[in-house]
């Protein structure tokens, strides 16, 4: 139903306008789910205890789509086992000019230079504090008119402001939308940023879990040091990866927007950056695997490739619901004993 009846209406209007309608959509008709597509699987063969939380299946949404946490409950309704917002800054920000979303219908990917967009963490709270059961994520950044030496008081101030209303963090030091945001995966200031995060982490009673969102971009080399990164600084994992800058092999009209593409050209990307960190730390830290996730098999090879779990984004907007219910059988049906 969804890609016969509900894209295509969908993808005539332009993409921002788009995602706007989707939300007022599930928030005000998100009960037509249960009437349209079939029940998610339940089943507790799916759930994952990884960085000592709990996970009801292994398929989560991935950061950008639900930034301000306006509809965490109705995703997790569709049978996402978590859900990731943001990314939240300390201050509200409108985010880049538009025109800044951009469907490159023939690769089925997007570009999107949105720049942070987001209501501040405030207003996040303020809808967080009605969750009762959904394992959320927060992703954490910093606001654009905070220069990169003073970026560590931006994500403490949304570490601290989230602590009590998210289940894990997410530091988001590789959008390529900040102006030099992505200069903070550098060793030097990356092992500050992290340290500080973790030593505030340890004044609380029970800490929360820690990831890094690192660029498909990386070379060996800086991937190695992420690796060194995350052992030293014993944060709980990385996710892998967040949009890449290249446009190798695209054919789309609209292939040379600036921006963060996302889709199924990352795909092969995504799986080699995941097997790399995975194979080279010796399995030493958990990794979500999220990029260019369109079918059941794409997530089962970055699960194989060393992923724990995984997210979808532009897979979600390109098939829809249906494919949380595919990877989810795909998995019970390659995993379960």
């Amino acid at each position: 139903m969804y890609k016969s009846l509900i894209r295509p209406i969908l993808f005539r209007l332009d993409p921002e306008k788009a995602h706007h309608l989707t939300f007022f959509m599930l928030k005000n008709f998100g009960w037509l789910a249960k009437v349209f597509l079939p029940k998610p699987i339940e089943d507790k063969r799916l759930e994952r205890e990884v960085f000592g939380l709990k996970f009801k299946n292994p398929v989560g949404l991935a950061a950008g789509l639900d930034k301000n946490a306006v509809a965490f409950k109705e995703f997790s309704n569709l049978g996402f086992g978590f859900v990731e917002i943001g990314t939240l800054t300390p201050k509200p920000q409108p985010g880049n000019p538009p025109k800044r979303l951009f469907r490159l219908i023939e690769d089925s990917g997007i570009i999107n230079r949105m720049g942070f967009n987001n209501e501040g963490v405030d207003a996040a709270i303020d809808r967080l504090k009605k969750n009762k059961n959904v394992l959320i994520g927060g992703n954490i950044g910093k606001n654009k008119g905070t220069p990169n030496e003073n970026a560590v008081s931006d994500y403490l101030h949304c570490f601290e402001k989230l602590f009590n209303f998210v289940d894990y963090f997410v530091v988001n030091v590789s959008s390529p939308n900040t102006p030099n945001l992505r200069e903070l995966q550098d060793k030097e200031p990356l092992m500050k940023l992290l340290g500080e995060l973790q030593n505030l982490n340890a004044t609380k009673e029970k800490q929360k879990p820690i990831l890094l969102k690192i660029a498909p971009d990386l070379s060996d080399d800086q991937l190695s040091d992420i690796i060194e990164i995350v052992k030293e600084t014993k944060i709980a994992g990385v996710i892998a990866t967040n949009t890449t800058l290249s446009r190798e092999n695209l054919i789309s009209e609209n292939k040379t927007e600036s921006g963060g593409l996302s889709g199924k050209p990352l795909t092969k990307r995504s799986t080699e950056v995941i097997r790399f960190l995975s194979e080279k730390s010796g399995k030493a830290f958990p990794i979500i695997g999220v990029g260019g996730i369109h079918s059941a098999e794409d997530a089962i090879e970055k699960l194989e490739a060393g992923a724990s779990l995984v997210q979808l984004y532009t897979g979600f907007i390109y098939e829809g619901p249906e494919l949380i219910r595919e990877i989810n059988k795909k998995i019970l049906e390659r995993f379960s004993v």
